[in-house]
């Protein structure tokens, strides 16, 4: 049997050693493999660089990408410019949720974490700096890993697991210090709240305040159980939530819905279509995607501020940039290879693209 070729190295595409299988050569169209794969693409998560000019992507086949942003935004850039500057295998399986570190990108996929350079990572051949895998209850139990949140006050990291558990490790020594139970079912988001606490919401319908300090569960809101956002049809489970000091916003089966979290309120039903993905609050408007073309900017009194197109049919993720003197710039992403950048939060302005 013939020695393989370079070409059968890399699925006949030319590509760059240490770039995906099925990479295209630059310059080049995809492969057919890699046009099948574009075609299926979702892109699952994002975060950007400590520094602002750089932003990282993960998708549903463990690649990590990373896109140069303040080139494709400057007056000179072109078409390579919205193009990976570098795009590695991370994970065996899809990479659920990233969170920017100070030195480290962190990655999740199922049942482990990833640490890789900022310094290093638009470079070819990235390597991992440290992988971490949270302790399983059986060899058969490998729990995805949906949602990462780091504490820059503790220099912690805290996962939400695809089996109930939410758990935080401490960043120093690689140790999981805390293993926090009361979900019944798939833990989906989290989100930070000061004091030292912070937000789950899941499938079993609950979102979940926990003290950090030491572990103990503060407060549980079933918030398929209030008539103001129950929507029988479309299933209990919260799928994104945010928060903002006294006050949550949440959804998924749901009704997105905006809370008082001290009197535990749920103040404004926003009119949103059901199985809302992604939400964030920004100054005095809270953003969402989900299903269909658009992002959602809504007042918090419950009336839209607008709706704009989006290029992914479906939405999954959004990620606000530190502010530049020149930008405010929002990314968006979902079943679609492209990410979608909005400046000025109303106007999308081009698309990324992992090809």
């Amino acid at each position: 049997m013939a020695a393989p070729t370079p070409e059968d190295a890399d699925g006949g595409s030319g590509a760059p050693p240490g770039s995906p299988p099925g990479s295209p050569r630059p310059g080049s169209r995809p492969c057919p493999r890699r046009a099948r794969q574009l075609l299926h693409m979702s892109v699952l998560s994002q975060s950007p660089s400590p520094c602002g000019r750089f932003l990282a992507a993960g998708n549903n086949y463990g690649e990590v990408a990373a896109f140069g942003l303040a080139a494709a935004l400057s007056a000179e850039a072109t078409e390579d410019n919205k193009r990976p500057l570098g795009c590695f295998r991370a994970h065996q399986g899809p990479v659920y949720a990233l969170a920017c570190g100070e030195r480290h990108l962190l990655s999740a996929s199922d049942g482990e974490i990833k640490a890789w350079s900022w310094a290093e990572i638009t470079k070819k051949g990235c390597k991992e700096v440290w992988t971490r895998r949270p302790p399983c209850r059986s060899s058969l139990e490998v729990p995805e890993i949906n949602s990462l949140q780091l504490n820059q006050r503790d220099n912690s990291l805290i996962l939400a697991g695809g089996d109930g558990a939410v758990r935080v490790m401490d960043l120093e020594t690689g140790t999981f210090t805390h293993e926090l139970r009361g979900h019944r079912d798939y833990v989906h988001c989290l989100a930070l709240r000061d004091p030292p606490q912070v937000l789950s919401g899941g499938e079993d319908g609950t979102v979940r305040l926990w003290d950090l300090r030491n572990g103990a569960q503060v407060q549980v809101i079933e918030v398929h159980k209030y008539e103001e956002c129950s929507r029988p049809q479309n299933g209990k489970w919260i799928r994104c939530l945010a928060t903002d000091s006294d006050w949550m916003v949440c959804g998924g089966g749901p009704a997105l819905t905006l809370w008082h979290l001290r009197s535990v309120t749920p103040t404004t039903v926003f009119p949103l279509p059901p199985g809302q993905q992604h939400v964030l609050f920004h100054q005095d408007l809270v953003l969402a995607c989900g299903q269909g073309r658009a992002l959602h900017q809504l007042q918090l009194s419950g009336e839209p501020r607008g709706r704009v197109p989006c290029t992914p049919p479906a939405l999954r993720c959004l990620c606000l940039h530190p502010p530049a003197p020149e930008h405010k710039v929002l990314t968006a992403a979902g079943n679609s290879p492209k990410i979608d950048v909005f400046t000025n939060l109303g106007y999308r302005a081009f698309s990324l693209c992992f090809a």
